[in-house]
């Protein structure tokens, strides 16, 4: 993503925007055709023969895509087939699904560097590309799930078997492996230039530290999670020119991180490694129980008996999280860096120090959790700033998002959003949809990103990814628990997101399912009959996404939406907030002419015709109903094909009906046109439907000038009304409501032009 959170002069947080070239890679990303084509025979992408492209872009190009497109496959790897014509030094894989095919196409190119985090198609298999292609590497990391040097992930059923394998990368400087078995084959003499070594979460069997001694330019070696190395530590004392050794563990529950004689041990390493500047011993005793010795406490003034010789030359960084005896909570510690869970400031450097290690990482993000949930955070843009970068890189671990997503939820709901500029709030909404993706099944998740996305404006907010949040939205209404809170939270902000989008936005939900879907939540309740306010918004929903969307219309109806109509109605017959949802959604409908024969039924007509009279939620329902029967009168008597009721019995109760609503009713509605309303008030052969249009339009002018009255104007619809008071069909009733609507808008207070 982009980078680091900001708190800016105004007091906007915030990130970067993107840079010109980076909006430039992120359309190639997006539009792969500018550059290449899909291959027919094989389904993978190649560049067109007139293309190539230098290093640089190739690097970054790369690292783009799974910015901006999450992940990298075997397809998109054949772009770099042909190393005559693309160049890769620098490779960074996380989340990737390529197998060893795709990996040897990007070996070929001799790398300077690469990483892979999460690639679960690498396979131990793989491990021979290495050697042929890895004369030129200089930096290699085997994060978690890359299994180049491993069989499986180690479980009880099966345990992780050494690999024979021997590195010939005979010029590398870092090397991270994770969860590997080490054994005493393994041989690093070879590796002269070897600075970094980080051994996370290995084992070692018969394998002897003592073989890093060999290694004249070593400052950093990491042993986390590596245990026991109690009978190790004299080679490691041997290591002079150590600057960064990390012995930490993640827990210590088992047994782990216990050392005897601690204080001493501690003392040891400290004499031996002068030149030592980040030290973590996090999960383990080494931080003794802080009684020091009284030799020692004559000398020195420190917390920590086994640091007391560093008082005067304190280290840069120093690990204490979960320490034994709560090291990280005592005052004299001769560190300007602490990692550990005494308070906020710690909290954040344990973040930032540990953003390779998803299950340690996820204990912290807890921490961080219950500082927002029940104390007070004031580095908001370090925390937000962490809180992403820990979801971003860990996108597969679910712990780490579902923490994650709670810490983000009470971070957004905290901070006024208006306070987050866009480039960051886009940031939040994007990492937020990733984990509710990739953990798509996990209620939790599901549970943490939609509360946390009701903070944001919608629809204005998320319409950058407006169609995968849908898709995330329609799952949690669709496959979550019946009744459930991810459900009702889920159609919640469906419905929201549907009442304020434009057509091809409704075109879209609507070709998603998302009216087969409510319908099937609908038909859901009807048999067990059970009213609640999922059954409510449902038919809300439908109502928002069929407005002037017609096929949305014919898929309600095809979908059972009528006979479902009447059996709410006899079903819930008292739910005012119900019957208003259905009508609305039904004069969507009858706004089609083209569906209109499908209402035209004795039933159906016969229930409108009742509905007229209802007072149920003021005059909805009935406005409602007598639109339903303005639009399908409209098209004439010979379209009227029941005999009863009569179509002339019909039109005088909706005259009736109309001249018993109040003008000043406020209303429950939003029209975004008035083009099927203008259309009745030309229907001169039925002055009632006129009436009903006319009233509709002076209702609503009357009680929201400001935003029906200019719709009027820009719809042509003061020249339609002029025309109908001329004309000497309508009667007197309808051509004074006509009038009323034209001295509503021309009275109307015009905006003020800025000189």
């Amino acid at each position: 993503m982009s980078g680091k959170v900001r708190l800016k002069a105004n007091g906007i947080l915030d990130e970067d925007p993107l840079t010109l070239q980076e909006i430039v890679y992120k359309y190639i990303c997006k539009y792969l055709d500018v550059i290449s084509y899909r291959s027919e025979k094989d389904q993978v992408r190649r560049l067109y023969d007139d293309i190539v492209i230098p290093n640089d872009i190739c690097d970054r190009l790369l690292d783009a895509y799974q910015r901006f497109n999450r992940h990298i496959d075997d397809s998109l790897v054949h772009l770099f087939e042909d190393p005559n014509r693309t160049s890769l030094q620098m490779v960074n894989l996380r989340n990737s699904t390529i197998t060893s095919k795709g990996l040897e196409i990007i070996m070929r190119h001799k790398l300077y560097s690469l990483s892979m985090w999460y690639c679960d198609g690498i396979t131990a298999q793989s491990n021979h590309l290495l050697s042929r292609f890895g004369e030129n590497l200089r930096f290699l990391e085997l994060g978690i799930s890359s299994h180049l040097l491993q069989d499986a992930e180690p479980n009880d059923a099966k345990p992780s078997e050494p690999i024979d394998f021997q590195f010939s990368c005979p010029h590398l400087r870092k090397l991270v492996l994770n969860n590997v078995v080490m054994h005493q084959r393994l041989q690093f003499a070879h590796l002269v230039d070897l600075n970094h070594l980080d051994l996370t979460s290995c084992t070692l069997v018969n394998f002897s530290l003592d073989a890093l001694t060999f290694l004249p330019h070593l400052h950093t070696l990491i042993l986390f999670n590596v245990w026991p190395i109690a009978n190790q530590l004299h080679a490691i004392c041997c290591l002079h020119n150590l600057r960064t050794l990390d012995i930490s563990i993640s827990s210590s529950g088992n047994g782990h991180g216990t050392y005897d004689l601690p204080d001493q041990i501690l003392e040891m390493l400290m004499e031996n490694l002068p030149n030592l500047t980040h030290l973590d011993i996090s999960g383990t005793n080494l931080a003794g129980n802080g009684v020091a010795t009284k030799e020692s406490n004559i000398k020195h003034n420190s917390d920590i008996p086994g640091l007391s010789t560093r008082t005067q030359k304190p280290l840069q960084f120093l690990g204490l999280y979960h320490t034994a005896h709560w090291a990280c909570k005592r005052h004299d510690i001769p560190a300007k860096e602490i990692a550990g869970d005494a308070n906020e400031k710690q909290i954040l450097t344990a973040a930032r120090y540990y953003y390779d290690r998803p299950v340690l990482l996820t204990r912290v993000l807890n921490d961080l959790y219950h500082l927002f949930r029940f104390e007070n955070c004031k580095d908001i843009h370090t925390a937000l700033d962490v809180v992403l970068t820990a979801m971003d890189r860990h996108l597969k671990f679910k712990h780490m998002q579902i923490s994650g997503s709670a810490t983000l939820f009470y971070i957004v709901k905290g901070r006024d959003r208006s306070k987050f500029g866009t480039p960051l709030r886009n940031h939040i909404i994007s990492t937020l949809l990733n984990g509710m993706e990739t953990h798509i099944g996990d209620d939790t998740m599901l549970r943490n990103g939609y509360l946390t996305l009701t903070q944001f404006q919608m629809p204005s907010d998320v319409l950058f990814e407006y169609e995968r949040l849908i898709k995330i939205l329609l799952y949690g209404v669709s496959k979550t628990e019946q009744e459930g809170f991810v459900q009702r939270i889920a159609i919640y902000l469906l419905n929201t997101l549907a009442c304020q989008v434009d057509g091809r936005q409704k075109l879209f939900l609507g070709e998603l399912g998302v009216v087969n879907v409510m319908l099937t939540l609908i038909k859901d309740r009807l048999i067990r009959k059970v009213f609640d306010d999922v059954m409510e918004v449902a038919w809300s929903t439908m109502w928002n996404v069929t407005d002037e969307t017609a096929i949305n219309c014919r898929r309600f109806l095809d979908g059972r939406g009528m006979e479902y109509f009447l059996r709410c109605l006899n079903t819930f017959p008292d739910h005012e907030e119900l019957l208003r949802n259905m009508m609305g959604l039904l004069g969507n409908v009858a706004e089609v002419k083209s569906l209109r024969p499908k209402l035209m039924t004795q039933e159906f007509i016969k229930v409108f015709a009742f509905l007229l009279d209802s007072i149920s939620d003021g005059i909805e329902v009935s406005y409602n109903a007598a639109g339903v029967l303005a639009h399908i009168a409209s098209d004439g008597q010979e379209a009227w094909t029941v005999e009863s009721p009569s179509r002339n019995d019909v039109l005088q109760r909706m005259v009736k009906a109309i001249e018993r609503w109040n003008i000043k009713s406020e209303r429950n509605i939003n029209y975004r046109s008035f083009e099927p309303i203008l259309g009745l008030v030309r229907c001169y052969e039925t002055p009632e439907c006129q009436h009903w249009a006319v009233w509709a339009l002076a209702n609503l002018t009357q009680v929201y000038p400001e935003k029906y009255c200019q719709l009027v104007e820009q719809e042509n619809g003061i020249q339609i009304l002029n025309e109908l008071i001329n004309h000497p069909s309508p009667y007197h009733e309808i051509k004074k409501i006509a009038y009323m609507v034209i001295e509503q808008c021309s009275n109307r207070p015009q905006p003020m032009l800025e000189g």
